[in-house]
C-alpha cells in the first residue's frame, strides 16, 4: 500500500470524537497518526492500519 507522510487516511471505525480521518505523521513498522477532529495522536502497527483503511486523500 502506498501511503506517505502527510496523507489523510479514512479508517473503518470512527474515533470517539466522531472523526474517521487521520493524518499520517510517521511511517515504519508502526504508524503515528493524528486525528483530524481532536488532534489526538496514536501509534498503531502497520498491519492494523493497512487492514482498516477505507480511503486515502493525497496532500
Amino acid at each position: 500500500m502506498d501511503i506517505n507522510v502527510g496523507d489523510i487516511v479514512k479508517l473503518k471505525k470512527k474515533h470517539p470524537c466522531g472523526s474517521f480521518e487521520w493524518e499520517v505523521l510517521r511511517i515504519g513498522a508502526d504508524f503515528r497518526l493524528k486525528c483530524t477532529g481532536c488532534s489526538h495522536q496514536i501509534m498503531i502497527p502497520r498491519t492494523t492500519v493497512e487492514k482498516s483503511i477505507k480511503g486515502i486523500k493525497r496532500v
